[in-house]
Formats: structure tokens, C-alpha cells, sequence
């Protein structure tokens, strides 16, 4: 299992105060709390430090490349939170006043294969104990996924995060992919279709057919994260099913075969690239990161329950998948602790041998999209830039957070407003 540790990094100022700071990655990860503490800002950074660790295990650079602090600053860049990075040497402290500098940041990963630990502008990293390594397809699909339906010349617009522009390639990919097909969204009833003449998506629902440019915003958003997890699920899973994680001998044997194709003079820039595409596919991807910014965005409460059971179907298709949230929803909330509850409620029926029963739960919650208690963590993020892991109750989350609280703040105050209006009567 990763871990992170982030202090002093934009809106984390004392980070996570339990376990030594170390925030677990686990299966099904989930950071909520309210809008600008930090729960983005923790999903970019594991992002990148699973991108880096990636790169390392396949021996795409050097292990000093990424200990170059330019390097790091430019990677923090392609999620636009290169400016949290807080760094200064102790002499230019002594020049300035307490209230002007800011301590330098602290950023710890460790993964199954490689650590790494940044302390203001200094790098190290290191070798893992791991001894399996899945080898990672990593995606980050952010809040803005909306715009990957609108324009495909992203690059003509410099204040575009690169995150949507690699994206919305992959999105036009999937997208011409369909080809004639037709692909069931796992809201409203509705299906959808691509087409070529007008390289555009429909949405076809009982009765009618629609332009994706002229549907609601709920399925706007929907739509590119339901297709972009989709097929990485489903692309993973065909490299899972006809490979093994790669161990230490292996992840040897790759690294040699790409340093051999870079130190071959012989070979222009455009046959390297050639050579460690067919060395690269011979070690095919076996896990999926899918990182999502709230997965709940303009969706009616049914839709939001509707669109997570796919979420989790997806990332229960491999072993080593990991589905890392964020969010403001109680509704997400709710329907991870029905996934933990449905797999507690299979288990007991396989236990009791009531096999009739399995059927009244597949209805309730579908056996792909359960969760095994142990698989999840939820942490609450807090606008002194701190976080806590919530806790459980019998192996279910806790609802004693952030969001259930809001919505009881909100009955005592209609409660408080009928006590007003009895005073007239």
C-alpha cells in the first residue's frame, strides 16, 4: 500500500497529525471537506508522485533526473500547483520577517517500488522495499471535464491546464472508438452513440436523441468520466488478465533494455521511440489510478449512486486498481458505506448458506461494486489546513463528518423556524 505525507503545500499547513502524518492509499481513497482545504491539491500530488514512481519502475529517467528540484516544479506545474511549493534556504530566512516567509514545504511518498521525499527545495529518492510492483495507467480527471465536449484546440489556449489537454486526446480517442457502437451511460436510461458525419456524441434517450453539446450539464460531466474509465478499466484488465505484476528481476530487465535503446547512436529520436514502444509492450500496464475530482458534479442524488457503482465496478476489475475521490456530497458518502455494507451482508449469506438471498442484495448494490471495509479510507479535510481519517462504526464510515453534519445544521435551523412561526399562532 502507498502512503503520502504533505505539510506546508498550499492549503495543508499541518497536514495529517495521526500515524506520523502518513495519509494511506488505499484501494478506494476519498478526501472531502469544504471547498478550498486541500482535497484537490492532495489528489494532484499522489497524481504525480504514482507518475514519478512509474517512470522510475519502467527506466524512463534516471534516478537523479527527478531529484532536480526544476524537474519537480515543472511536473507540479502540469496540475497548475507549482506555486504551493514552499522552499527557502535558512540564511534568506534570517532576513525576513516570520509573517513574510513560509516554512518550506515537507512532501513524503512512498510506494511499492520508490520513496520519495522533498524538503523545500531538496529531493531524495530512494528504492522501496516492495517486492510486486503493479505497473500503473494513471488518469486525472478533473472538475473541468465539462470543456472536453465544447473544444478540441485546446492548445491554442495558454491558461488551459496540459491535465484537460493530454485528456481531451485520449477523450477524442475514445470517443471515434465507438465507431457505430453503442454504449449505455449508467444514468437515466440513456445510451450513447457517436457520430461520424458530424463528429459529434449523441445521447439517445426513450423517445427523443440529443446533441451531448445541447444535454444538461449533469450528463456533460458525465459522460467523458464514465468513457474515460471505462476503456482504461477495460484496457487494463486485458493487460492484467495475460500478465503478472512486474517483480524486481523484471523491473531489472526493462530498465536495461531502455537504457541500451537510448545509449544506441545508431538510432535516430524517432526509432528510440519506435524501440520503447515494442519494449514498453512488453510489460503492460496491470493497475489502474483512476483520480477523480468529484464524481458527484451537477448530478441529481440517484444519478450520483448510479455513476459511483460504476466507478467501483471499474476499479474492482483489477487487483491492483485504485480509485482515489474527492468531494463536497453526502450522497457519495452514503453510497460507499451501502458498498461496504453490501459485501458484509454477501459474506453473510455465504456463511449462512441462504444462496436465495443473493439476489434481494444484487438489486440493492450490484456484487461488482462492493467494497471490502478494509479496502477503504475517508479523510476530512478542515480550513486550518489540517485532515483527520474519519472513523467507523462496526466496519461501515462514520457518519459523524463534515457533510452529515451540515445537513443536521440545516434541520435545527428549519426546526428553529417552525419554534418561530408556533409564536404567531
Amino acid at each position: 500500500m502507498s502512503k503520502i505525507r504533505v505539510k506546508n503545500f498550499g492549503p495543508i499547513k499541518e497536514g495529517y497529525t495521526d500515524n506520523d502524518g502518513w495519509i494511506d492509499i488505499k484501494k478506494v481513497t476519498l478526501f472531502i471537506g469544504n471547498q478550498g482545504t486541500g482535497k484537490s491539491t492532495l489528489a494532484k500530488l499522489i497524481s504525480t508522485f504514482t507518475w514519478m514512481e512509474k517512470a522510475l519502475s519502467r527506466g524512463d529517467y534516471p534516478l537523479v533526473h527527478f531529484e532536480r528540484i526544476a524537474v519537480f516544479y515543472e511536473l507540479l506545474s502540469y496540475h497548475n500547483i507549482h506555486t504551493y511549493l514552499q522552499g527557502f534556504q535558512k540564511a534568506q530566512v534570517e532576513l525576513f520577517s516570520d509573517d513574510v516567509i513560509k516554512p518550506p514545504s515537507e512532501l513524503d511518498y512512498v510506494g511499492e517500488s520508490y520513496q520519495i521525499t522533498v524538503r523545500g527545495t531538496r529531493i531524495d529518492v530512494a528504492k522501496s522495499n516492495g517486492q510486486n510492483y503493479h505497473l500503473p495507467q494513471i488518469v486525472y480527471i478533473p472538475a473541468e471535464r465539462n470543456l472536453l465536449n465544447f473544444t478540441y484546440e485546446y492548445r491554442r489556449a495558454r491558461r488551459v491546464p496540459e491535465t484537460l489537454i493530454d485528456l481531451q486526446v485520449l477523450y477524442r480517442e475514445i470517443i471515434k472508438g465507438i465507431n457505430g457502437g453503442v454504449i449505455k451511460l449508467p444514468i437515466n436510461g440513456l445510451d450513447i452513440m457517436y457520430n461520424k458525419n458530424l463528429d459529434t456524441l449523441i445521447i439517445r434517450g426513450q423517445d427523443y436523441m440529443v446533441d451531448l453539446l445541447a444535454a444538461s450539464s449533469g450528463i456533460q460531466s458525465v459522460v467523458p468520466l464514465f468513457l474515460i474509465s471505462l476503456y482504461l478499466a477495460n484496457s487494463v484488465q486485458s493487460s492484467s488478465e495475460s500478465r503478472q505484476p512486474m517483480n524486481s528481476e523484471e523491473l531489472e530487465r526493462f530498465k536495461t533494455d531502455v537504457a541500451a535503446i537510448h545509449a544506441n547512436a545508431d538510432l535516430t529520436d524517432e526509432q528510440k521511440k519506435a524501440a520503447l514502444s515494442v519494449v514498453a509492450a512488453k510489460y503492460n500496464k496491470t493497475a489502474f489510478v483512476n483520480i477523480v475530482e468529484e464524481p458527484e458534479q451537477n448530478l441529481f442524488p440517484s444519478s450520483q449512486w448510479n455513476i459511483l457503482k460504476s466507478l467501483l465496478e471499474f476499479n474492482n476489475m483489477s487487483e491492483g486498481n485504485r480509485l482515489i475521490m474527492t468531494s463536497h456530497s453526502p450522497y457519495v458518502m452514503n453510497a460507499l458505506m451501502l458498498a461496504v455494507k453490501a459485501r458484509n451482508v454477501y459474506q453473510t449469506i455465504h456463511n449462512c448458506g441462504k444462496s436465495e438471498l443473493f439476489k434481494s442484495v444484487e438489486e440493492i448494490v450490484p456484487s461488482k461494486s462492493i467494497i471490502n471495509a478494509d479496502d477503504l479510507i475517508i479523510y476530512e479535510l478542515n480550513e486550518s489546513g489540517g485532515l483527520s481519517k474519519l472513523g467507523d462504526y462496526k466496519g461501515l464510515p462514520s457518519d459523524d463528518n463534515y457533510l452529515n453534519n451540515l445537513l443536521d445544521e440545516s434541520n435545527n435551523m428549519y426546526s428553529q423556524l417552525l419554534r418561530i412561526e408556533d409564536q404567531c399562532r
